[in-house]
């Protein structure tokens, strides 16, 4: 629903204002260019969902080696302890925890079509035991802002389009998206603990808090105190080698449970296909919607507005234009992906803003869209403190996301 507003809030600010600049400013060029960015920016949008089927078609193959070499129950494994604290009303046995750990692991991992179901399930299990049907329960509040957070070890399509749009290294984001969607999460969950006075002193969750937060700290300590271009070098190496020791990780796990490795890769691979697919006229359509909004000078207006405020603060506004993938990464998952692309294809892969707009991206997840399809599902209308959370979560998100790219690659 928010989209569908957005998109139409796109092509009436951009007829507005392109009639004022008609009427007030003599510029008659103003609607044939926005006629023409609407074919150029149709044109753009199929060339980049074509282009991806490609990258996505492998990394989707790779994600199901992973899958069916049980990498998601390794991770639920992994972090049982730690969100067994977090959910105390549920106590240690309740039945909503598999499906908990199994779609926080498949976020991490980036597996959307294994990490929504799962989720789903997770929901009608908690609402089995709300005692209020309509109210939202303090567990169901917690997960839910754990997954608007979005930490994700793997930020695959991010980098898959990236690669499409000519970067040289498509995976240089991922550090800088690792740390940045920590904090969000980090966040999220201070902000929910503190609502629900968790005890967040406890042994279990300060041995897992405590030494995350220890290795991401001795991360940005160690990039701090490098020169820019040994930053990017250092980024490159590291992002590259676990990339590639990870698929080599998939792989052998999926050959220790005798998995049959290629016919798994060719199953996901297939889905990746159809995903590629499937989001043509979703590309398409946000980034015909963004073309003429651009065409009609409001983003140069809007951004304009936002590189003032910040100047007149004294800050640093080299980042500013990369903004609206952050304005609308709350409320649209697939309008920030186009904002994204936009940046991209209007500053370059490699530019600041390019990576700016990337790491944003990846640093947390559509707030509005994913409380509206949770709640939704079980019925949920009363969402409590469910939005302030993830909001904070996303404005932290954000500013981490900002700040990381600055210090990696200004």
């Amino acid at each position: 629903m928010a989209l569908n507003y957005i998109w139409i809030f796109f092509f009436l600010a951009a007829f507005l204002i392109g009639l004022i600049r008609l009427l007030f400013f003599g510029d008659v060029e103003v609607f044939p260019n926005m006629v023409n960015e609407t074919f150029d920016m149709a044109k753009t949008g199929f060339e980049i969902s074509l282009g991806l089927t490609g990258v996505l078609t492998l990394w989707m193959g790779i994600m199901r080696i992973g899958e069916k070499g049980g990498i998601v129950n390794i991770f639920s494994r992994v972090i049982g302890p730690f969100f067994n604290k977090l959910f105390p009303e549920l106590g240690k046995t309740h039945p909503a925890y598999g499906s908990i750990m199994m779609n926080i692991a498949a976020n991490m991992l980036n597996l959307d079509n294994a990490a929504t179901p799962t989720g789903l399930q997770a929901m009608k299990e908690m609402q089995a035991t709300n005692p209020d049907k309509k109210v939202a329960s303090n567990a169901q509040i917690m997960f839910l802002v754990l997954n608007t957070s979005g930490l994700t070890l793997l930020p695959i399509s991010i980098m898959v389009y990236r690669a499409q749009l000519g970067a040289v290294n498509p995976s240089d984001i991922f550090i800088p998206i690792l740390l940045a969607t920590y904090f969000s999460t980090l966040a999220g969950l201070i902000s929910v603990a503190i609502y629900q006075k968790i005890n967040l002193l406890d042994k279990v969750i300060l041995s897992y808090l405590g030494g995350l937060t220890l290795v991401i700290a001795g991360i940005i300590w160690y990039f701090s105190g490098l020169d820019k271009e040994t930053v990017t070098q250092v980024s490159n190496l590291a992002s590259n080698f676990i990339l590639f020791s990870v698929i080599i990780a998939f792989i052998v796990l999926a050959v220790l449970k005798k998995v049959n490795v290629y016919e798994s890769f060719i199953d996901g691979a297939k889905d990746g296909f159809k995903t590629a697919v499937k989001i043509i006229p979703y590309l398409v359509a946000i980034l015909v919607a963004i073309g003429v909004f651009r065409a009609s000078g409001a983003m140069e207006w809007l951004i304009s507005g936002f590189t003032w405020l910040f100047e007149q603060a004294g800050i640093n506004t080299d980042f500013t234009p990369a903004l609206p993938t952050a304005l609308m990464k709350p409320l649209s998952g697939s309008g920030a992906r186009g904002m994204m692309v936009d940046a991209m294809s209007t500053h370059g892969a490699d530019s600041f803003v390019g990576r700016v707009a990337s790491t944003v991206q990846g640093a947390t997840d559509t707030t509005f869209y994913i409380l509206a399809v949770y709640f939704g599902s079980v019925g949920i209308k009363n969402t409590r403190y469910a939005v302030v959370c993830g909001l904070i979560a996303d404005f932290t998100g954000i500013i981490a996301a900002i700040f990381m790219a600055y210090l990696f690659f200004h």
